[in-house]
C-alpha cells in the first residue's frame, strides 16, 4: 500500500502537498515564478443527457 493511501490521503491531497513542500523549498529566485503556478482556476459545469446545464447563478 501507498504511504500516502495508509496516512489516509488520496492521491490528488498528497500531490498537492508534495507540489507546497518542494514550492517552499526553492531558492527566493525560483520561487516567486513557482508560487504563482500554485494558483489555479476551475469552472465546473454540471452535464445532462450530454448537454450542459447553466447553473442558478448564470441563467
Amino acid at each position: 500500500m501507498a504511504a500516502w493511501r495508509a496516512a489516509g490521503l488520496n492521491y490528488i491531497n498528497f500531490s498537492n502537498i508534495a507540489a507546497r513542500m518542494v514550492r517552499k523549498a526553492l531558492k527566493p529566485a525560483f520561487r516567486a515564478d513557482a508560487a504563482r503556478r500554485e494558483e489555479s482556476h476551475i469552472k465546473m459545469t454540471k452535464w445532462k443527457d450530454g448537454k450542459s446545464e447553466k447553473s442558478a447563478t448564470e441563467a
